[in-house]
């Protein structure tokens, strides 16, 4: 896929609004239960940056960042400002944030995720652009060292050992990271009359897989 890794800028998607959406099938039996089923393993994510844009500086940043990534062509990354911490998000990442796997003596390589709970249910969701600089890794309860203990792809959210951890050892992370996204429409229409009178310009966005 035809990817940048470059960020949205993060002033305008301050301002969005968006969030997960899912694809369920819905089959209403003769005596009125429900047969349900979802094609889709993870969610996907849709945003409106238009909603953003507080000056005309900010839709002249839109326009060049647009152009730059030829409309829908190049997707890039998005800070969901509502969801991009592995823990709280008035709280410092911590390394055992989230338990991504167990080790096994014999694999190195893990995917970063972030587990969702409520009840009894999880889901967990791939990480796959962490932001360079915040993975923090541990092993039973002990914090790694980065490019000594493990190295991050942070192209992919690959985290790969220098050592397999033992068995049985639980492997935990933190981090901060972004949604891989790309624009929903290759037109951003803007009236500069309408825009300074309030009317914000719809600026479709949508995840996308990587």
């Amino acid at each position: 896929m035809s990817f940048h890794e470059v960020r949205f800028p993060a002033s305008l998607s301050f301002g969005s609004a968006g969030g997960p959406e899912r694809r369920t099938e819905i089959v209403t039996l003769a005596n009125g239960h429900e047969e349900r089923n979802s094609p889709w393993a993870h969610s996907k994510r849709r945003y409106d940056a238009g909603l953003g844009m507080r000056s005309l500086d900010d839709v002249q940043l839109l326009i060049a960042f647009f152009e730059a990534r030829m409309g829908q062509m190049y997707g890039f990354r998005w800070k969901d400002w509502s969801d991009y911490k592995s823990g709280l998000s008035g709280a410092e990442v911590q390394y055992d944030d989230q338990e991504i796997a167990f080790g096994d003596g014999v694999t190195v390589d893990f995917s970063l995720v972030k587990v969702y709970r409520s009840g009894l249910h999880t889901y967990a969701r791939p990480i796959s652009k962490p932001v360079a600089g915040t993975v923090r890794i541990g092993v039973a309860q002990d914090e790694m060292t980065n490019t000594i203990d493990y190295v991050v792809d942070e192209t992919s959210g690959l985290v790969t050992f220098a050592h397999p951890p033992e068995p049985e050892h639980p492997i935990t992370a933190g981090f901060e990271f972004d949604v891989p996204v790309r624009f929903d429409t290759d037109h951003i229409h803007t009236n500069m009359a309408s825009f300074q009178a309030g009317d914000v310009p719809d600026v479709p966005i949508v995840e996308v897989r990587v």
